[in-house]
């Protein structure tokens, strides 16, 4: 009887790590795509998401961006959200990760089998009103290592 149940304990063994280790690994293997090519499988459907801004903190009125990663599931639901980059340092990390785990993504025309993506957002705050100075500190929150589609 021992020898029996051994096979088959070990058979229910392997189908629980297949099943654990499956969806990370595809989810490690997740296409990189750069904001600027994003539609091209996931598009943002909201218009508008509500950031919780603390009463108190580092550098919280002075102009900044924080990048923020993540990945888009097939379900069109962000995981994964991680803080990148802050710049200048300040306490406006938690508020921008909170903004990217809000957003909600429908599939584009061209991502007909809703293709996980990973890709990151730059979160502007304070942005200044010149457009040379605004440039030249979003891109400074810019990420390496995204394909450009």
């Amino acid at each position: 009887m021992k020898t029996f149940l051994r096979p088959v304990i070990h058979g229910l063994c392997l189908a629980l790590v297949a099943a654990v280790v499956t969806p990370a690994l595809a989810q490690s293997q997740a296409r990189m795509v750069g904001p600027e090519h994003l539609s091209s499988y996931w598009i943002l459907l909201n218009t508008k998401v509500d950031a919780d801004i603390p009463n108190s903190g580092h550098n919280l009125d002075k102009p900044g961006c924080v990048a923020v990663s993540y990945m888009i599931g097939s379900d069109g639901k962000t995981q994964d959200v991680a803080v990148r980059k802050v710049v200048p340092q300040s306490d406006l990390g938690p508020v921008a990760q909170g903004i990217v785990t809000r957003f909600q993504y429908g599939q584009s025309l061209t991502n007909k089998n809703k293709e996980p993506v990973a890709t990151y957002y730059v979160v502007p705050f304070n942005m200044p009103s010149d457009a040379a100075e605004k440039a030249k500190l979003i891109a400074a929150c810019q990420l390496p290592g995204y394909a450009q589609g």
